[in-house]
């Protein structure tokens, strides 16, 4: 039931208000004469602080406030497939065309087309019994992407009748006889973003995400229905990263969340994103891509609330037994709107101004990812993974948003701004970056190399020791070092250039299939295994240095396929058989 009050006070985004009744905390409002949308998140008796999703300037005290009873919803159903939408789910092509690009305030619009039909086709017929989360039928929404039509979570019964045609999300389309009476069944179903929903098992993790890209898939991965964090500062490739993996990660559906980014740069992203070619299907990647945008420049509480919203959707498409890989970029902007709301709400801060309950609210955000049994009869799996990228400010990674992250996820990427500036890309640091899935993903990995494990290991070893030898080469320069020191340095050199750069621009190299990774990572500690004992043996560094195959080794990258690794391997071979037999010495 709506309640009618008045402003009493406006602080900015934060405008307080006394209603005739108790409102409910989390309830929508219309502030004002102009109708702007906001949201309560204090409530003092009477008395509610509502924090605006609009710009509140030309706000009087005594204008009346309308709580609508109930809290920020999301509509899901056909029509959010391929649309780029705000934080609260307004369709910003929708919002452009009303209003321009100046959005004005007080433009409310549904976020779902209420006019445009859609071709449903049942998949079940009156006398059937369905519970919550049951696929009542299917509508091809984009040619990459089959909507699957669900029945709402909280009702049961038997189908009465059931309607295939033309039909928009407001039409009737079927009734579901249940214990309480007869319902009418629609499209459309509405979900509060900040709660999650229901779910009926969680499963174990059972393989990674993989993405094409070799740093993440073989050193760092992330378990499908897991979550990640990717913090960086400025200019390391937090965005291009995630476009990279929303790109190729074997996921069915793609959400990727601008919150409070640059406007420049999420103009960027709407811009260029749509045409970006789906590597499965030939088609455009945003036939199975929502975007949320909401910029810096846009009122805080709406940035806070889009994570909810990406999240929420994310689980809706789960819930149809669709994969789904959220973006979150960047979480940090998110946490300065909580910081943003809690200052106003005159809330006593902890460390940096942040909320003392800033960790709460980022936990309640990633162990909304998961692996599970969705609702409805059978065992319809599903998964939600969730990367964030977190803008720790100067790069400081001790700031309280990456600390209180690192709780949370199974997976850090942590960007160098070091290598970022060296061209290296993409720049995640291998000695400070981490997986939790090791174990996960080494099931996964074993079809394809049996003692895979061994060999990563044996790879960021040669990585982290070579990091210590350049510490002492920085004071004494490299040609003083002994030559064991040295060829552990080259083939970290061989590591870097010929595994972990990969350019997201190049045809061949953008994506890397798994058994092309497990074929350049063993052939490269193939040939320190193969040089080690000549080193031992007194062959000079220099020597091993110019063989010819050190080079094509590196750039094996490039080649397509494995067919060209194994004929490097056997090359390989051939030449450290004659630099041996031309020394003496044996090769193990």
């Amino acid at each position: 039931m709506s309640l009618a009050g008045t402003i009493e006070r406006i602080n900015g985004s934060l405008v307080v208000a006394k209603f005739e009744a108790e409102p409910k905390i989390g309830d929508l409002v219309e502030v004002g004469n102009m109708k702007l949308m906001g949201e309560i998140v204090r409530l003092s008796e009477e008395t509610a602080y509502i924090q605006c999703y609009e710009i509140t300037s030309g706000l009087k005290p005594g204008e009346p406030v309308l709580d609508t009873g109930r809290p920020l919803i999301a509509e899901l159903g056909p029509g959010i497939m391929g649309t780029i939408v705000d934080g609260i789910e307004r369709s910003e092509i929708e919002l452009w065309k009303l209003t321009g690009p100046f959005v004005t305030r007080g433009t409310n619009i549904a976020p779902l087309d209420r006019k445009k039909q859609w071709t449903f086709e049942p998949k079940v017929k009156p006398g059937d019994r369905v519970i919550g989360g049951d696929i009542l039928g299917t509508v091809q929404e984009t040619a990459s992407f089959q909507h699957r039509v669900l029945v709402p979570p909280d009702l049961k019964g038997t189908i009465e009748s059931m309607e295939a045609g033309d039909f928009t999300v407001e039409d009737v389309i079927g009734q579901l006889r249940t214990p309480e009476g007869s319902v009418e069944l629609r499209m459309m179903q509405t979900w509060p973003v900040r709660r999650p929903r229901p779910i009926k098992e969680r499963l174990p993790l059972e393989m990674p995400l993989m993405t094409g890209q070799r740093v993440i898939d073989t050193f760092f991965p992330v378990a499908k229905g897991g979550a990640a964090a990717i913090p960086g500062g400025f200019g390391t490739g937090k965005t291009v990263m995630l476009q990279q993996v929303s790109k190729w990660a074997d996921a069915d559906i793609i959400i990727l969340i601008g919150c409070g980014e640059r406007g420049n740069e999420m103009a960027d992203v709407v811009a260029h994103f749509p045409e970006i070619t789906d590597p499965r299907s030939g088609r455009r990647l945003i036939e199975r891509t929502v975007i949320v945008a909401n910029v810096s420049n846009m009122p805080v509480s709406a940035r806070e609330a889009s994570i909810y919203m990406g999240v929420t959707l994310g689980e809706y498409y789960r819930d149809m037994g669709y994969d789904v890989a959220v973006m979150a970029d960047s979480t940090s902007r998110w946490a300065e709107a909580l910081r943003d709301i809690s200052g106003r709400l005159e809330e006593i801060p902890a460390e940096s101004g942040y909320p003392a309950y800033l960790a709460d609210r980022i936990a309640e955000i990633y162990e909304r990812a998961g692996r599970v049994v969705t609702l409805g009869s059978g065992q319809r799996v599903g998964s939600v993974t969730l990367l964030g990228a977190v803008s720790p400010p100067g790069g400081d990674f001790s700031e309280p948003v990456t600390t209180h992250t690192l709780r949370f996820i199974g997976t850090f990427w942590a960007l160098d701004s070091e290598l970022a500036y060296r061209r290296h890309f993409p720049a995640i640091n291998w000695l400070r970056s981490f997986t939790r899935y090791l174990a996960v993903a080494s099931r996964w990995w074993s079809q394809y190399e049996r003692d895979w494990e061994q060999i990563r290991a044996k790879a960021l070893e040669l990585l982290e020791e070579a990091s210590e030898i350049e510490e002492t080469a920085r004071i004494i320069g490299e040609k003083a070092l002994p030559d064991e020191q040295r060829l552990v340095l080259l083939l970290a050199e061989m590591l870097r250039e010929g595994f972990l750069v990969q350019s997201a621009f190049h045809e061949v190299d953008t994506y890397c299939e798994a058994e092309k990774q497990v074929a350049l990572l063993k052939i490269l500690i193939d040939f320190y295994d193969m040089v080690e004992p000549l080193i031992h043996q007194g062959v000079p560094i220099e020597k091993v240095r110019d063989l010819g195959v050190v080079t094509e080794l590196m750039r094996l990258k490039e080649r397509k396929g494995v067919e060209p690794i194994e004929a490097a391997h056997a090359e390989m071979r051939r030449q450290i058989d004659q630099l041996a037999e031309e020394y003496e010495v044996a090769v193990r």
